[in-house]
């Protein structure tokens, strides 16, 4: 009886380029993209931890001023005490850390070479996007209702949103097909719609507070 013949190199080579699930974004994109969910999940679960902190803290003594209460606009206890604060019905932080505990072990699993299928970078878009949408309620709330800016908070906003649109790409890479040739499209140009919409917050921060802002020159 003969035995079978080992597989070739060119053979070899062969099935190493068969294609994964796993997102290959083109250009810059696979380089950073797990450092961005590690690196900006660190930043917003901490963030989410420390806020939580201090509602504990504040809580157990109403006296107590936040670290992050500066001035009459950078204000976390002016945010803490609101009921946008804990709109489920308990305080928003706790979500934060439970949705960046899973943004980072994202991010490390990229780092150590892991491969997720199609259905788990759909769950991360949808999830960052339902962030990405809170995130934008609170905003507006901040803004317009409450009348002050939590800088932890704001720590969350400037991390959800390149985790979402990061996330769309891979996303639509992994799909393939039409959504792949979107991607591409995209891709070139991936940093431009993150750099418009920090300036169109930060434009929206500096006119709702120009009396206060002016006040300082």
């Amino acid at each position: 009886m003969s035995v079978p013949a080992a597989p070739s190199a060119a053979r070899t080579e062969e099935f190493s380029r068969v294609p994964t699930d796993t997102p290959a974004v083109p250009g810059p994109v696979p380089r950073f993209l797990p450092w961005l969910l590690v690196v900006g999940g660190v930043l917003g679960l901490v963030s989410a931890f420390t806020l939580t902190v201090e509602r504990i803290e504040l809580l157990m003594d109403p006296s107590y001023t936040p670290s992050c209460s500066i001035n009459p606009v950078l204000s976390c206890g002016s945010v803490m005490t609101t009921p946008q604060a804990a709109f489920f019905g308990f305080p928003n932080p706790l979500l934060g850390i439970g949705a960046f505990a899973v943004v980072v072990t994202t991010g490390v699993a990229l780092l150590a070479g892991a491969r997720f299928p199609r259905w788990w970078w759909v769950g991360l878009t949808v999830g960052s996007a339902l962030g990405v949408v809170f995130v934008h309620y609170l905003i507006v709330q901040s803004l317009y209702r409450i009348g002050a800016l939590c800088p932890y908070c704001m720590v969350v906003w400037v991390v959800t949103i390149p985790i979402f649109w990061y996330s769309l790409l891979a996303t639509l890479d992994a799909l393939g097909g039409g959504a792949r040739a979107l991607h591409a499209r995209i891709a070139g140009y991936h940093a431009v719609p993150v750099v418009l919409w920090f300036l169109v917050i930060a434009g929206l921060i500096l006119q709702r507070f120009w009396t206060y802002w002016s006040s300082l020159l």
